[in-house]
């Protein structure tokens, strides 16, 4: 009997559109937040989710990114890792934040400041 390779002894048997909706939802994305990310109709990625067995080639990039995983995990060529204690979602919003000029960044953080402040006087006063 002839032995597997190293990479088909890694791979999983876990379908795409299955890993990919199991990525989305640990990321924090709906169909409709992921959609509106890729610049694709939620229809598309619920196709994606439902009935394909291949990824999409030109998407890869931006769902390895969302997604916070390596290429590899996404195309199923390692098995899933741990639970990532990061919501890559957030993370992405935040990489988005510090790409913007420093004023907007300043009034986005002064706003987001005084969100969490108003929530831990809530916390203490509750």
């Amino acid at each position: 009997m002839p032995r597997k390779s190293k990479l088909e002894q890694t791979a999983t048997t876990e379908p795409f559109g299955a890993r990919m909706a199991r990525l989305r939802n640990a990321a924090g994305f709906s169909q409709r937040d992921l959609a509106k990310e890729l610049g694709v109709s939620q229809r598309m990625v619920a196709y994606y989710e439902a009935h394909s067995e291949h990824p999409p080639a030109h998407l890869l990039p931006a769902l390895v990114e969302l997604f916070g995983v390596g290429t590899d995990e996404l195309l199923g060529m390692r098995p899933p890792r741990a639970a990532r204690p990061v919501n890559a979602r957030l993370l992405h919003r935040v990489r988005q934040i510090d790409k913007l000029p420093p004023k907007p960044k300043k009034h986005l953080l002064a706003l987001i400041d005084a969100f969490l402040e108003r929530e831990a006087f809530a916390k203490k006063a509750g």
